[in-house]
């Protein structure tokens, strides 16, 4: 005897789940109403609210980007436990905003993803401007 084979579940051609009434996108969409974060966070059908939440995003991104160059930290008279500490606190703020720049990015909603991408380019681009500043004027001055 033959056992029969599991039918797959029917192919859903939403890209929302609901659980509980709430509508949660399982593929990239294009929209204001999204939850970034915090429950009702921007708020649906509110365009300065999702416009705040894109600027907050993008400004986050950029921040983790910055915080990505670690200074060469030894002033006189600071201990390198005291040195250390900063360090590690510096690490811990970058690293909860880059996680919550990937929980932002799960929402799954195309403007959120192209700020964050923005915002890390342009983080970028401001350190790597900064760096570059900083080693051309060493070379200007040992001139």
């Amino acid at each position: 005897m033959s056992m029969p084979m599991p039918m797959s579940p029917p192919y859903n051609n939403q890209s929302t789940m609901n659980t509980d009434g709430m509508g949660m996108h399982m593929s990239f969409f294009w929209g204001k109403d999204v939850v970034v974060l915090f429950a009702g966070w921007p708020g649906s059908g509110r365009l300065g609210m999702y416009i705040l939440a894109l600027g907050t995003v993008f400004v986050v991104a950029v921040g983790v980007e910055i915080l990505s160059v670690t200074p060469r930290l030894k002033p006189r008279g600071i201990s390198p436990v005291v040195g250390a500490v900063i360090h590690a606190a510096v690490h811990a703020v970058r690293m909860a905003l880059a996680y919550l720049i990937m929980l932002s990015v799960m929402s799954f909603n195309i403007g959120i993803f192209v700020v964050v991408v923005a915002g890390h380019a342009v983080g970028s681009f401001v350190v790597k401007y900064r760096a570059l500043t900083a080693v051309a004027r060493a070379v200007e001055f040992q001139s």
